[in-house]
């Protein structure tokens, strides 16, 4: 992929969080079900809604979804912590409450993760002498020049 945008990292980010909701959840060594499964006679499904279950992720989806959790570890670990839970759908208000942040704190460190993981893509290490204002104007300053 060419020049990444802060856009494409959360969109990527949501994707990889949607995948992981998807996957089947872990069990034990050894789980199973010793029940027989239950087949349902026409009379049964008379009047029913239809339940529509969503394909499972393909092996591409989840391959770009571990890559896309990878990226997390070039942030701090609270940040990391906060721009998944941004990802995974989390509201603002929990998000608060749960790091101890007000909503414009809270954002702009989202915004500062992002940014972060963005120029880390397009090859750049952002300094850390640099305020985390300059490296999120940055980082969309890159995506503007490339929607342009």
């Amino acid at each position: 992929m060419g020049e990444w945008t802060t856009a494409q990292v959360q969109d990527r980010l949501e994707l990889a969080a949607d995948v992981m909701r998807q996957l089947p959840g872990v069990m034990p060594q050894g789980y199973f079900n010793a029940w027989p499964e239950y087949f349902h006679s026409f009379a049964d499904k008379v009047g029913q809604e239809p339940q529509m279950r969503r394909p499972r992720p393909s092996p591409r989806q989840i391959t770009q979804a571990e890559e896309a959790m990878l990226w997390l570890r070039w942030l701090e670990p609270e940040d990391g912590r906060l721009v998944w839970a941004r990802a995974d759908g989390m509201a603002w208000k929990p998000i608060c409450w749960q790091f101890g942040l007000s909503r414009t704190a809270a954002t702009k460190r989202w915004q500062y993760g992002l940014a972060v993981i963005t120029w880390r893509l397009n090859g750049r290490v952002p300094s850390l002498r640099r305020s985390q204002q300059f490296v999120i104007e940055n980082a969309n300053r890159l995506s503007r020049k490339i929607v342009l």
